[in-house]
């Protein structure tokens, strides 16, 4: 559990009073009593805060989000449920976005352990494994490796990966395309490549064609590959995410490229409002309820002591059109 006031003061043996006023700088205090609080303070890996203060050691019923963005209609989508599903447990949830930035998910990590939330639940990657450590908090991961000790809850991308290239071999497509996004992390999601690539090797006489691209494809990235598609006649292109696969599907139909007619695009993600909007793009289906149970289950044995699963594989569904 997150050490509260009251066990800063039972360390020091001294009242909470005392520890407010150290805290805050109020008062006159002898430099050995501010030195033990410091101690204390230190030993419990105690960050104070206003929040935290007023609560003297009760539960702050926060928990923590990092996502690395909520522009993917994925990411607000698991944010949403995990929201909800915690909201039913008597929980609230501070949510922040590193945008895949190092700086940005340093400090919200270091905000969220000021104001006391009993855990994390993040899905970014940007830091290195040491600064999570070094937090002190309950955490758990979706779709990212972080470290051993802390658990992952992910989604069967190497059978996501394989669904597709057979759905696109299935289709007659033979000139095949692999978008990768420019993640470099050690994480689970790097299965999905290995699923396709392990589908399109069945079939001796089809190759793949790779194109690294950013997280957020510019305008300039997406003409690049309609040309490279065009030049190398690919005829079935695996997209890393659903947003990807929409924007390069809308690129190539601007560019006089039938969809799926001449060039079939899948994604990845399924999230409900693609499959709402855009019910043409086959998909691979994450289970987002369930991911939001396993990830909140996860958390709670951690904040409770009790021994987690270290890494917890959910199965996906392939939504093809109808």
């Amino acid at each position: 559990m997150v050490a509260k006031l009251n066990d800063v003061a039972e360390l020091a043996g001294v009242s909470i009073t005392t520890v407010s006023r150290v805290i805050n700088s109020y008062g006159s205090l002898s430099q050995k009593t501010i030195d033990k609080v410091h101690a204390a303070m230190r030993e419990l890996h105690y960050q104070p805060n206003a929040m935290a203060r007023s609560l003297q050691g009760k539960s702050s019923q926060f928990i923590g989000l990092i996502f690395p963005n909520i522009q993917n209609p994925f990411f607000t989508a698991l944010a949403s449920e995990i929201e909800q599903q915690l909201f039913e447990k008597g929980y609230k949830v501070i949510i922040a976005t590193s945008a895949n930035n190092v700086e940005k998910e340093q400090q919200y990590l270091q905000m969220l352990a000021a104001n006391q939330v009993e855990g994390i639940i993040t899905s970014s990657h940007d830091l290195d494994m040491s600064t999570y450590k070094t937090s002190f908090l309950p955490i758990v991961s979706y779709d990212r490796y972080i470290s051993e000790n802390i658990p992952i809850v992910s989604e069967d991308n190497y059978r996501g990966g394989y669904l597709l290239g057979e759905y696109l071999i299935a289709n007659q497509a033979n000139k095949l395309l692999m978008l990768r996004n420019d993640d470099s992390s050690n994480s689970p999601t790097k299965k999905r490549y290995q699923g396709f690539t392990d589908a399109v090797a069945e079939h001796a006489d089809l190759k793949i064609k790779n194109f690294n691209s950013s997280n957020v494809a510019t305008e300039n990235e997406i003409k690049e590959i309609v040309d490279f598609i065009s030049t190398e006649k690919i005829d079935g292109i695996f997209a890393y995410n659903d947003i990807m696969a929409i924007q390069l599907q809308n690129a190539l139909r601007s560019a006089n490229i039938k969809v799926p007619e001449n060039v079939i695009v899948v994604g990845y993600d399924g999230s409900p409002i693609v499959q709402l909007l855009h019910p043409d793009l086959p998909t691979i289906i994450q289970p987002i309820k369930l991911a939001a149970q396993r990830l909140i289950e996860t958390l709670f044995n951690e904040i409770n002591n009790q021994e987690p699963i270290i890494f917890d594989v959910l199965p996906v569904t392939l939504h093809t059109p109808k």
